[in-house]
């Protein structure tokens, strides 16, 4: 029997599944990469109204305040002055399960902020973790089926769930994440965020840097056991959006303060592993964290509907100062943030007042269109250039230019001298306590054993093994012991 091959939609087959199409190797995504438009398109479709993933969530508004000079790797005017404020609305959420789940769940938290700059929003897309389960968005779709609903049954199958990390080594690391004692966090307030992609940052003389965003929680870190999410998922499904509502009210303002940290961007092609890779962080005594200003949310919404489910966040809203980097996760989601926004909210989302601009204004050719509520008309010109004294681009990048180099296609990453998949999934488990071990290690194996196929649970097994000898085997005992009862 013939081997089936894997097509496009108009039936043409697929070169390749797992790697992304870039301008040379390292470099950014191709727009000419048709099987990966097609096929984020098409997920940002598959569901309505509500989102296909980060159902679920909470928000609130507040502002960030500037607390430390930053002036010498960005010229970002919101981060300009010591003692500067911007508005900010900040999203939480959980990720696989949809609107109507449950708060204390294991699952990633999304942390999506936008900043209502004077030079425009500025969206900043992240989770609770500081990387993901995959390097390259064309995985996204297969990845987030694997862990949603199964078609059949109508409920996640440990089957799916772990076939698919089987074949994804790199999710190694975010499983060691999950899987531990943060995997729960007691409510939004007790949790970190984290920008998790790298960004480029560039100064008044054109240098460029690339940041990573560490999000600290005032508050403390505060998680639950899988028993004690049971419990509280139980009695309260809204656990985490009661406990927002309810500190904000009382005047418990939560807050975090922002930390980066900054690669001068020649060192990032010859750092001892791909500094792009969403799978890996960078160690804080390469890069140390910079204090940058404090986050506080200080106002609840007057509508959950209109503000937090309305609330549109896309990565490719930037501002002067702050722009993308080759990280091919955060290349794809430039293109699938906004794409799932127009799908699901309309090509006018924008307008909307939680997504509009406040500190300045839309000013823009953009027309018509279904709700559209900017109804431009009699002499004014909806074309650039024009005669008239319309809106005129500025001739400015927000950004530094990237580099690349090499022959357009598919391209496995760019070789560093330490890349494997596991060995920072290791680095983690050896920094936890024993108990923290122990913990991991039961969540784990109390899904792991749940699947049907012994082969899927061998490739897990041997990825364990390969993060560390001491790992595998105790993950390895727990499922056999699970299996045998």
């Amino acid at each position: 029997m013939s081997k089936r091959v894997l097509t496009t939609e108009s039936g043409a087959p697929v070169a390749d599944n797992q790697n992304s199409a870039t301008a040379g190797v390292g470099g950014p995504i191709l727009l000419q990469d048709q099987h990966l438009l097609e096929k984020l398109a098409r997920f940002n479709r598959e569901r309505i109204p509500e989102r296909v993933v980060h159902a679920r969530g909470s928000g609130a508004y507040g502002y960030f305040e500037v607390t430390d000079d930053v002036t010498g790797f960005t010229h970002a005017d919101f981060l300009s002055e010591l003692g500067k404020r911007t508005e900010v609305f900040l999203r939480f959420s959980t990720v696989a399960d949809n609107l109507g789940g449950a708060d204390a769940v294991r699952d990633p938290r999304g942390f999506a902020l936008k900043f209502y700059t004077e030079e425009g929003n500025y969206d900043l897309v992240g989770n609770n973790t500081p990387v993901f389960f995959i390097k390259d968005p064309i995985k996204f779709p297969d990845f987030i089926h694997s862990q949603k609903r199964d078609p059949f049954t109508g409920k996640q199958e440990a089957d799916n769930v772990w076939d698919f990390w089987a074949h994804a080594p790199e999710a190694t690391h975010q499983i060691t994440w999950l899987m531990g004692d943060r995997g729960i966090p007691a409510s939004y307030r007790h949790m970190n965020g984290y920008g998790s992609h790298t960004y480029q940052w560039t100064n008044a003389k054109g240098e460029a840097f690339f940041v990573k965003y560490h999000f600290k929680t005032n508050q403390g870190i505060r998680s639950l056991s899988a028993e004690q999410g049971a419990e509280l998922a139980g009695k309260d499904p809204n656990s985490h959006q009661t406990d927002l509502l309810q500190a904000i009210e009382r005047g418990v303002n939560p807050s975090w303060t922002l930390h980066v940290q900054i690669m001068p961007a020649a060192e990032a092609a010859e750092y001892r592993f791909n500094p792009f890779d969403l799978t890996k962080v960078w160690p804080h005594k390469d890069y140390p964290l910079q204090r940058v200003g404090r986050l506080v949310l200080d106002r609840n919404p007057d509508n959950v509907f209109a503000e937090v489910e309305q609330a549109a966040f896309s990565p490719n809203n930037f501002v002067p100062g702050i722009g993308p980097s080759p990280d091919k996760m955060l290349q794809g989601r430039l293109f699938a943030y906004a794409d799932a926004h127009r799908y699901r909210l309309g090509v006018n989302h924008t307008q909307l007042a939680v997504n509009s601009p406040k500190a300045t204004k839309a000013d823009n050719y953009g027309r018509d269109g279904l709700m559209a509520s900017n109804a431009y008309g009699r002499d004014r010109k909806n074309y650039e250039p024009n005669s008239y004294d319309g809106p005129a681009e500025t001739g400015k990048a927000l950004s530094a230019p990237l580099a690349i180099n090499g022959h357009t296609g598919t391209h496995e990453a760019p070789a560093h001298t330490k890349d494997d998949d596991f060995f920072q999934a290791g680095e983690l488990y050896r920094l936890m306590s024993e108990d923290e071990k122990s913990r991991l290690v039961a969540n784990i194996a109390g899904g792991l054993s749940q699947v049907s196929r012994d082969d899927v649970i061998e490739k897990n097994l041997a990825h364990f093994h390969a993060a560390d000898a001491d790992y595998g085997k105790r993950v390895e005992e727990a499922v056999r012991a699970l299996r045998e009862d």
